[in-house]
This record gives C-alpha cells, structure tokens and sequence, in this order.
C-alpha cells in the first residue's frame, strides 16, 4: 500500500465496503458520542467520515488528536445505515472504522477555527492565509479562480488567439497609476518599473505580425486599495488583434467572457444582449460608467421643468452655468417615509438632501399636497380645504416641490418620466460632475429599496465613446482621461479643436455595476500620435525618450491594430458572488498594501542599499 493514501477523501463509496484502505488528511472536526469518536478527515478533494470505538487499536490516540492535525488513517470501509446516510457528500454512504492511526503533522491551538465560517478579523485572517484558504469558502472560490483562468485560456485558443508571454521588468509608461519602481544594480540611479499591463509589448507584437495575441497576465499598479480592487498586483486576460475595428474586438471578446459566465454561473441567467451605451449616456442615465443594468431606473434632466419655475432653490440655481436638475424616478416609492430616508442617505452620501414628489390619493388636502381632479385630460387643482372626497378620481401630488411648482408644471413632471399613483421622483441639482457619483449611489440604493433590481441574472453593457482627455479642476491641466495610445475618433483632424470634445474609440464593459473589461482601438500613426501627447502636455523629444521602442516601431509599418483587457479577479468576485476582491486572491495584501503573512514590504539591509547605492530619507 502507498505510505501515505491508497484513496482521496473524495473517492470512497459503497461499492469499496469491507475494502481495507489508508486515507490522509487534516483533522476537521472530532465528535465524542458516548465512547464512539467520529472523526471528519479532510483533505483537498472532499470529506470522509472516520469512526473508532472504544475497541479500536486508535481509539486512544484519535481521542488526543487536535483540530487541523494532519494524520494518516488505516482502516475498512463500511456501509452506512440507510438513516445514517449523509447526501451531502460524495462519500456519505460510508464511513471508515480505523484499525490505525498515525500523526503526520501536529497543529498548535488554531488562532482562527477552520470549522465553519465564522467571521474573523480581516487582519488575523491574512496573518493566517494558509489556515484561511483552508476554509471550505475560500478553497472553493480558489478552485473556482484556477477553473475560470484554465476556461478562459481554452476558449482564447479555440477562438484562433496565440499565448504569448511579454517581461515583467520594464520602462516606467503612464497607465493612469503609480508604477513599482525597481532599482537598477548595474546601472547605479536608474529604475525599472513593474509592468501596469502589457500595453506597449501586446503593440509591439502587433507591429511585429502576430495578429491574435493573449496572454493571462499579472499587471503591477500602486494604487489606494478598494474592495474590488487589489492595491499591488492583479490578473487579467489581456487580448491583442491586428486589422480590427472596435465592433470586431467586441465580436471576438463577447462569446469568450459570455461562456465563462454560463459555464460557472451556477444557472444564474446570463443576459446575450449586451448594448453598447456611450460613456455620456451612462453617466447621464446611471451616474457612472459602469452602470448596473439590473437596475431599469434611468434618471432624466429634467431642468426645463423649474427654470422660472415657483421653486427658487432649482429656479435660482439653474441660472448659474453648466448647472441642471436631473431626476431619478422611484417606481413604487410614493410614502413620505420613504422619501425620508432617501433624503437621509443623500446627506449621509454627502448631498444636502434630495427634493422629492410622490403622488397617491387623498381623503383630503393636507396643505402641503396638490391634489387634482381628472377632468377631460385636465387636472385642475382643488382649492377647497377640509374634507373632500376622492373615489379614485383625485390624485396627491406630495411634497414641498409639488406644492411650488404647482399643479400644471408637476403633473407635466409626472406624464414625461411615466409616473403613476404609488411612485415617486427625488431630484439632485447642480454641477453633474459633482452630484454625478452620489446620484448614482441613489440611483442603486432606491432600486435595492423598491425591490427593482433583478437578482439572479448577470447583465453586460459596453460603454462607448469616453473622451480622450480631461481637465484637472484644480490646475486646468489638460491629460488623459483614459488609455493615452487609443486613437481619436476623427484622427488628426480631431485633435486640431478643443481637447476636452475628443473622442476616443475607448471601450469598457460593464457588468452588474463592476468594470470588467478595458480596451481601446490603438493609435499607431507616430505623427498622430505625437499630437494627441502633445495635447497632454508631452512634448515630441519625452514622447521619443519614454516610448521610444513603439514610435519607432511604428515607422516600419505598424498594422490598425485594438484589444482590450480583462480583469480576471474581478470576474471571479462576481462568479463568487463576493463583494470582496481579497476573496478570491490567494495570497491578498490587505487595505495597507502589506503582507502581513510574509511581513511585506520589509526594510532592505543596509549591503542591499549599499549595492543599489541608495539611501532611505526617513519620514518627516
């Protein structure tokens, strides 16, 4: 018999009962009932139950063995009765009476259980890794993480994609984050940087005729960490292809991350209509762009409506350039109750509030409602105080807004956003960039509130058309918006007017409020490309000086050539239903950038600073 196992943990049933077999594993758990001890042996493959009575040659020793001891077992199979069997687990029908056991690997008190899913601390789980990844949860979602990778490389293959593999030490290039810098030993004062992605190699591979590259590629950014991003490293499934156009890199793109989806959804729907939405419709209609389309609330300018209006804070405002009123309709949210708790999330969001109506029907005016009357297609308002009765013919325009504006110009609210009895409407006003993000976070929250977003489903939309460059509101600078090699919509032509109405052909896909993939068409004219630098304040000669290998690349007939890339975390977060990126990362840093299992980042010894020929100025 092998020295450790003759069978995984996963492998045994009845037909093996009466077979003599050796198993290996960590201890789970050890149930004492009543002298019989009930033992689950753990290992990466699944569950088997082990038994000893008190006439067990290891009833002794099983009864002394700790949580996550490692052991090794010899024993008979035997058949469960049929009472006694578990459904839950392949090797529920039998159990294994062991004759011997053997410790293989002894644990110390544990400093979190591995038993069940209790909630931990973030910090003593990641000092732990080893002992979390242990965790039925985490073991699954990593399992789940190498199945994606190994589909998504299939799929890539199948689809007529090349792997190849670009360095992962290289020249410092602007990706929209911080790079990690290298020192260099053998050139003393010079750095390299980790790769953010693969930009300009996937390029130059284009340049150099392979024409469908992919790689599963680790990219390297310091960035502030969130919970659905990593703030050191990350994974994504970067795609290159020659003599496209944007409506190919999506065809090429869409049936691979579509397939991964249904094949590890677990039946949740996966939605084949993906729209293409342009960036300034997204951030219109959802806030963001990376919209949540599970969400049908839409919101809607609707600044026409108070401009002269009776509400002077709209009216007063709107006067002011660049300012408007966007509405976020509320199907379903016409109580003052929950008006006020909107109204107490937009202040805890940072919003002095949000102005709301909501229409229902009423015994009677309260004075602070404009109540109508159905009248050949015309409402006109009540002025009669005290009781009057409805009969279903009388609907309550509520709320201070309603009463402001007056019954013509809310009811006219109401026809264009397709509001009815029972639904509601919150506004936010002024500068879009500024109420933009928090609009967007009600826009979610109501829905989640009103039951509106579809569970089980995931939805997929492409975001279009994203400017090419931005305006730092603090130093007007002009830079990148987005990726800096995309090519302007229009070319040279484009970039001879007003920088900020550049558009790029700049692609995301966006999927149940996550960015999943990023890509653009590429610029790969160097005279066109030197002006869209120049643009963002790049001089010809730094141009040259930092991407040098691609302009002169593309002086030797460089193809039209686009791609994108994919972030396999991310994808996987979702697939896991997490909200939590750390998750479903083997080895995670955690909010601080530090590994607290390894003890990174660590201080160098003062030989390695001498080699480099550094010195660390320390903190102020």
């Amino acid at each position: 018999m092998h020295a450790y196992r003759s069978h995984t943990c996963a492998e045994l049933n009845t037909s093996h009962a009466g077979q003599t077999v050796r198993l290996a594993g960590w201890v789970h758990r050890v149930r004492d009932h009543g002298g019989v001890l009930f033992v689950d042996l753990r290992d990466h493959y699944g569950m088997t139950q082990v038994v000893a009575d008190s006439d067990s040659p290891a009833f002794a020793a099983i009864e002394r063995l700790r949580a996550e001891t490692v052991i090794r077992i010899d024993g008979r199979v035997k058949a469960r009765d049929a009472s006694l069997v578990n459904p839950k687990i392949p090797t529920g029908g039998i159990e294994v009476y062991a004759t011997e056991m053997r410790v293989l690997g002894e644990a110390e008190e544990l400093p979190l259980p591995v038993f069940g899913d209790h909630d931990y601390p973030e910090e003593t789980r990641l000092t732990y890794r080893f002992l979390d990844l242990r965790r039925e949860s985490l073991h699954r979602n990593m399992m789940l993480r190498a199945q994606v990778v190994k589909s998504l490389r299939d799929r890539m293959w199948a689809r007529g994609f090349t792997e190849f593999q670009t360095p992962i030490i290289t020249a410092s290039s602007p990706e929209g984050a911080r790079d990690f810098l290298v020192p260099s030993r053998l050139h003393p004062g010079k750095f390299y940087a980790l790769p953010q992605a693969p930009q300009q190699f996937k390029q130059l591979i284009m340049v150099a005729g392979f024409d469908r590259y992919f790689q599963i590629a680790p990219c390297f950014r310091d960035e502030d960490p969130r919970a659905d991003r990593s703030p050191t490293d990350f994974y994504q499934l970067d795609v290159e292809m020659s003599f496209v156009t944007q409506a190919d890199v999506f065809a090429a793109v869409q049936p691979v991350i579509q397939g991964v989806f249904e094949e590890f959804g677990q039946g949740r729907k996966v939605d084949p209509d993906w729209p293409l939405i342009s960036y300034a419709d997204s951030a219109l209609w959802y806030g963001t762009d990376k919209p949540d389309l599970r969400n049908p609330i839409r919101m809607q300018v609707v600044s026409d409506h108070f401009r002269g209006s009776g509400f002077a804070i709209f009216a007063r405002l709107l006067e002011q350039e660049g300012t408007q009123v966007r509405a976020i309709p509320a199907p379903g949210g016409g109580s003052r109750k929950f008006a006020d708790r909107m109204n107490a999330f937009a202040q805890k969001e940072g919003l002095p509030g949000m102005g709301y109506i909501f229409w229902r029907e009423e015994e009677f005016d309260t004075g602070d409602e404009v109540l109508f009357r159905i009248q050949s297609n015309q409402f006109a308002e009540l002025q009669q105080t005290g009781k009057v009765p409805l009969a279903n013919t009388y609907i309550a325009g509520a709320g201070p807004i309603a009463k402001a504006l007056g019954a013509e110009k809310t009811e006219a609210l109401r026809k264009e956003l397709g509001l009815k009895l029972g639904d509601a409407v919150f506004f936010v006003a002024g500068k879009p960039e500024q109420f933009e993000p928090v609009a967007g976070r009600a826009r979610m929250e109501i829905g989640r509130e009103l039951g509106l977003v579809e569970e089980g489903v995931f939805k997929f939309a492409w975001i279009v058309d994203f400017p090419m460059y931005e305006k730092d509101p603090e130093t007007g600078r002009i830079d990148f918006s987005h990726n800096p090699f995309s090519m302007p919509q229009g070319g040279m032509e484009a970039l001879s007017g007003d920088p900020l109405k550049v558009l790029g052909y700049q692609y995301d896909l966006a999927c149940n409020g996550y960015e999943l993939v990023s890509g653009a068409i590429r610029n790969h004219k160097p005279e066109i490309m030197f002006r869209a630098f120049e643009l963002a304040g790049y001089g010809r000669e730094e141009v040259e000086k930092r991407f040098g290998g691609m302009v002169k690349a593309f002086k030797y007939g460089a193809p039209p050539h686009g791609g994108c890339a994919a972030g396999i975390d991310r994808m996987v977060m979702l697939l896991a239903d997490t909200a939590n990126i750390r998750e479903v990362i083997m080895f995670p840093m955690n909010q601080r950038a530090e590994d607290l299992m390894m003890g990174a980042p660590s201080e160098p010894t003062n030989e390695q600073l001498r080699e480099l020929r550094l010195r660390v100025v320390p903190r102020e």
